[in-house]
């Protein structure tokens, strides 16, 4: 990635994002709040602790190879040049535009009736007026820098989309609650549905998911014929992490639904031949390592 005048490697290893020319980034980041400047790795660092447990990381995210996110760092240049105002690319609408809250929307179109007559309020208070445009301009900056932060992040490309998918996806996996359920159950059916797809043969739109939980690694049937088919899966919330996100969701032709050995370039992995069946043991082994692929 840029950073400075010239390119450094980034590298994710070991469940951890890493800055092999900042040995020290810590210090670096004590020197820039003395008023140094930060260098552009160390701020990328800092957008991806961000977001590790950013459940809108799964929307935005790529659901699969084919899905390429064409974001590159003349994107983030230009970001960044645009100011709290700007528009920021494709991620403009994604924390919407803030405006000043408290604000009234005024009515009135062609048609509307007339608003009634009513005494004028008093002037708000000069105290008031200037908190709500601070909070209005804090609000800014911080929409702004999340779009920075997601155009960063994507710039590093699929490898990197993927594991950070993961990481989110693991911060929320073992006590889903009402909140974080329905980002997880559309995340995993976004990704799920492509890969039912390529099994099956099956429209991603007969694809319904929910999530498991207690023991086991869940439950998978095809219900109906034809255009009533309906492929109905049950996986826990940590099948993105320990599955999707290593790649190993479609390995062999078959479906897989658990890791029993996690390991590299090696692993043992459970996995479905077909809908109805049980799931048998399969030894795995990884080839590449940006977007690996797993053979049998």
């Amino acid at each position: 990635m840029p950073c400075g005048a010239g390119w450094h490697p980034v590298r994710w290893e070991a469940g951890q994002l890493r800055l092999p020319e900042h040995p020290d980034a810590e210090a670096e980041l004590v020197l820039a709040a003395l008023g140094g400047e930060k260098a552009g790795c160390v701020r990328l660092a800092e957008a991806w602790g961000r977001h590790t447990s950013d459940l809108s990381v799964l929307a935005i995210g790529p659901r699969g190879p084919a899905d390429e996110i064409a974001v590159g760092w003349d994107d983030v240049a230009a970001a960044e040049q645009a100011g709290p105002g700007g528009s920021g690319g494709f991620l403009s609408g994604l924390s919407g535009a803030p405006g000043l809250p408290g604000l009234p929307r005024w009515a009135g179109g062609p048609g509307s009736p007339p608003a009634p007559l009513r005494r004028l309020a008093s002037p708000p208070q000069a105290g008031g007026l200037r908190a709500r445009q601070q909070q209005g301009s804090a609000e800014a900056e911080q929409a702004r820098r999340r779009r920075l932060d997601m155009l960063s992040l994507l710039s590093l490309g699929y490898g990197f989309q993927l594991r950070l998918a993961g990481q989110v996806a693991a911060a929320h996996a073992e006590a889903p609650d009402a909140t974080t359920r329905p980002a997880l159950v559309a995340a995993i059916t976004g990704r799920l549905a492509l890969i039912a797809e390529q099994w099956l043969g099956i429209d991603p739109g007969q694809v319904a998911v929910s999530l498991h939980s207690g023991p086991g690694w869940g439950q998978l049937e095809l219900a109906g014929a034809g255009d009533k088919r309906q492929l109905r899966v049950a996986l826990p919330a940590s099948w993105l992490a320990r599955v999707w996100a290593c790649g190993l969701a479609l390995t062999g032709g078959q479906l897989v639904v658990a890791v029993e050995r996690a390991g590299w370039p090696r692993a043992r992995v459970l996995a479905l031949r077909a809908p109805g069946a049980d799931p048998v043991p399969l030894d795995v082994h990884a080839r590449g390592a940006d977007a690996p692929h797993w053979d049998v």
